[in-house]
């Protein structure tokens, strides 16, 4: 009977203990006004990292290298791609498009 007694004190104890609200959770305004000004909810926020380096990669392709122009131009012209297999990309591309005139 004493050791129930005890345990049931001690179980209030436990409960007391947990579920009591301090003053200093009532201080915070969040308790009040749980919502952010519009204003203020980017303050925390950063910008989304996954867009601005899609957008880098977006311009790194529009502005290409010129052996990598040279080198997917060659790729879509099946008999450079099969020279460019044996003597190199570069020697391709010279061979079918390094004789063109611009005038």
């Amino acid at each position: 009977m004493r050791t129930l007694i005890i345990l049931t004190l001690l179980a209030a104890l436990v409960i007391a203990a947990t579920c009591y609200e301090s003053h200093e959770s009532m201080e915070s305004h969040e308790y009040l006004n749980p919502f952010l000004n519009r204003r203020r909810a980017n303050d925390f926020i950063q910008a989304d990292t996954r867009l601005r380096a899609i957008t880098q990669e977006r311009i790194r392709e529009r502005s290409k290298a010129p052996q990598e122009q040279q080198r997917e131009l060659c790729e879509d012209y099946y008999p450079c791609e099969m020279y460019a297999f044996r003597h190199g990309y570069a020697a391709a591309y010279k061979h079918y498009f390094g004789r063109r005139r611009t005038k």
